[in-house]
């Protein structure tokens, strides 16, 4: 069985789910999944996550992401975007500067009304079923957060941006509010996920050469480690004597615990009696988080410290399987 993330490029004409089908079939394993739906008409980086990968899902979903999209002014549809049926249609007449105004007006926290045609549910309904119902319920805003907004092309009526965003944010959504703003309309055109946390596009594969990686018995090679998801974590290593409580996902104790100097930095390990947990209300910060490592420098899950009680406790366990 395969266990960590594959960075998926999604392409066009592909649900996310059936993406993960496909993927499936693959790697002929059934635990699998993905982090983050995308619509059928975008395309870029989907992750999936295989084996005790499945965990992250919480953690991946948690996760910036970044979209390029286009959106063309002067329209209104009931999808937001141009795949679905026209409702309004208006003159453009704003200028580019008054575009950028509206776009950068909605960087920050806000509330966003989720879209009908979403897969998001209400009373255990996806909202897109029910649309095509022709049936419109009243949804409850959700916070969300641009972290940042960049005009990346002005082809009037037609404009490119680039979005860091928080999750549960629909990109949609926010093409159409900024068309509420310049009174004219807008819809979506096109969209790409280009990152997900560290997952980038550039390093993203396809359906087709994930399944010819798998024909040649290299499918690995496109596999993230669950480990490697943590990097920007500072690595610990448990003693022998505490390994059965690191095992059992219990919380560990400052004097149990060392820093583990990685092999591949190229550094000379430091000395364990000052670089011990004892001394750990000078070493670890309230809050901080590691990769925990058994004896053996197998990858075990994530601790955070906690400075009132002075003790490393358990967030995610990746127990080997």
């Amino acid at each position: 069985m395969y266990h960590g993330v594959i960075n998926v490029y999604k392409e066009s004409g592909y649900t996310s789910h059936d993406v993960v089908a496909r993927l499936r079939g693959i790697c002929k394993q059934k635990k699998i999944g993905h982090t983050g739906t995308l619509d059928p008409d975008a395309v870029g980086v989907l992750p999936v996550c295989l084996g005790n990968g499945t965990r992250l899902f919480d953690m991946l979903m948690d996760q910036k992401k970044e979209y390029v999209a286009v959106f063309r002014l002067g329209i209104v549809t009931d999808t937001q975007d141009l795949s679905g049926k026209i409702l309004e249609e208006k003159p453009a007449d704003v200028s580019p500067e008054e575009v950028k105004k509206a776009a950068m007006g909605l960087v920050g926290k806000s509330m966003q009304i989720p879209p009908m045609y979403s897969a998001l549910k209400v009373n255990g309904k996806k909202l897109c079923d029910l649309a095509r119902q022709g049936k419109e319920i009243e949804r409850t805003p959700r916070p969300v957060t641009i972290h940042s907004l960049a005009v990346l092309k002005e082809d009037h009526p037609e404009y490119t941006i680039k979005v860091v965003c928080s999750k549960g944010t629909y990109i949609r959504t926010l093409c159409h509010d900024i068309g509420q703003i310049l009174g004219c309309g807008a819809a979506m055109a096109d969209l790409k996920r280009t990152r997900v946390g560290e997952l980038q596009i550039e390093n993203a594969s396809t359906l087709k050469e994930l399944e010819e990686l798998e024909q040649r018995g290299e499918l690995a090679k496109a596999l993230i480690p669950v480990e490697r998801m943590f990097a920007s974590m500072p690595p610990l290593q448990v003693t022998e004597e505490a390994f059965k409580a690191l095992r059992n996902g219990n919380q560990l104790r400052g004097e149990e615990v060392r820093r583990l100097i990685e092999e591949e930095t190229g550094k000379k390990p430091a000395d364990e009696e000052e670089d011990a947990g004892r001394v750990a209300g000078h070493v670890f910060r309230d809050g901080e988080t590691f990769r925990m490592f058994g004896p053996q420098k197998v990858f075990y899950g994530v601790y955070r410290y906690e400075k009132t009680r002075e003790l490393l406790l358990p967030v995610k366990m990746f127990l080997p399987e």
